[in-house]
């Protein structure tokens, strides 16, 4: 047989076939004197094996240790293996599902989603809550890339602090005035005296739940060193210095 006619016998392109040869998982025949190759009824049994464990998901260099003689491992080994990892694909893609319902039957998605369950129902009562500026938005923001990036237990003690804000009229009254302190430092210089007054209103208002309780606060730290740089300067001047006193009351 010829590359075309084995591709075809097998239900591969030819392409394939070279490839396969390239990586070694299918020998080469010997050539003919008119320079092409004769493949044997062996090499489509072999194919269509490759075509075999490749369509149950196994990877071609998973592929190759099933068909070497010496690979040590035998197929209900790999077959077992594989299965197992399909197992954890399913759960996996369950949970996935069910985040993507929870979503979906709010009704609403964030500006800022997707975002996880908790996450969205906070910023939907946030919403109702909290005053619809610039600032209000950036935090917004700033919350979903903490949770993301947060561990699972972190991500449950961010969600409790910011929602004990929500629950209290106080709290949200002192929220909505830092962000207009810090909506109107949009355009000043760091040296405005109204920075001051923002960042200890802002200060007051941050759930101490928020900093983190393993070590102390690294204020140079390059995450708040990209965060600064995202606001206006008198608006990073702000945040930095509230930073700061959070810091020292820790301490």
């Amino acid at each position: 047989m010829r590359i075309g006619e084995l591709a075809e016998a097998v239900g591969v392109t030819t392409r394939t076939v070279r490839h396969y040869h390239h990586l070694g998982l299918l020998p080469e025949p010997e050539r003919r004197a008119n320079g092409y190759r004769d493949y044997t009824l062996r090499h489509a049994v072999t194919l269509a094996r490759i075509r075999r464990l490749t369509e149950l998901g196994l990877g071609l260099a998973e592929a190759r240790d099933v068909l070497a003689d010496d690979a040590g491992r035998d197929l209900v080994e790999v077959l077992t293996e594989l299965d197992e990892d399909l197992a954890r694909q399913e759960t996996a893609i369950r949970e996935r599902r069910a985040r993507l319902r929870a979503l979906l039957d709010a009704g609403h998605l964030p500006a800022e989603g997707p975002v996880s369950p908790e996450l969205a129902a906070l910023f939907a009562r946030t919403a109702a809550e909290l005053s619809d500026s610039p600032m209000a938005a950036r935090d917004r923001e700033v919350l979903a890339l903490v949770e993301t990036a947060a561990a699972p237990e972190e991500r449950e003690r961010l969600l409790a602090a910011v929602g004990e804000v929500v629950r209290s009229p106080e709290a949200v009254a002192r929220a909505n005035e830092a962000y207009a302190l810090l909506d109107a430092l949009a355009d000043a210089r760091p040296d405005d005296p109204r920075v001051e007054r923002a960042a200890r209103r802002l200060a007051e208002c941050t759930p101490r739940e928020l900093l983190p309780q393993a070590a102390p606060l690294d204020l140079d730290h390059s995450f708040l060193r990209a965060l600064y740089a995202d606001f206006a300067p008198a608006q990073a001047e702000a945040i930095r210095r509230a930073l700061r006193i959070l810091t020292e009351e820790g301490r």
